[in-house]
């Protein structure tokens, strides 16, 4: 090969490696807002522990026929279920953070790519 041929190269890289950064900004972008939404439902809902403490005090206190002292209540918690996220919300979100890290790892090497060759042309 030539240096002209060399030095076109080199700037072929250069464009190929900024649609590269270009793509993988608009597509990072892209899956942060869905990732925000989706990994809320990994977590445990607080309007269900409330709805479950709630229903328990109108259970306590709707059934007049239960003759229980304050201690005896007091003495004996309710918890509420254990929280264990759907298989289907880990294994989507599992998906979203691939591609998120695979996304962010082609940006890297495209920058590697452009400081190459820029290095490589001067």
């Amino acid at each position: 090969m030539t240096e002209g041929e060399d030095e076109k190269m080199a700037h072929r890289w250069q464009k190929d490696a900024d649609g590269i950064l270009i793509f993988t900004g608009l597509f990072s972008a892209a899956l942060a807002a869905f990732l925000t939404v989706s990994v809320q439902d990994l977590k445990p809902n607080s309007q269900d522990t409330t709805a479950f403490y709630l229903a328990n005090i109108y259970q306590l206190l709707a059934d007049q026929n239960i003759s229980i002292s304050r201690t005896s209540i007091l003495a004996t918690p309710v918890q509420p279920p254990v929280f264990s996220p759907p298989n289907s919300s880990v294994l989507v979100n599992s998906l979203w953070f691939l591609s998120l890290v695979i996304s962010l790892t082609s940006a890297l090497l495209a920058t590697m790519l452009q400081q190459w060759a820029r290095r490589y042309l001067t």
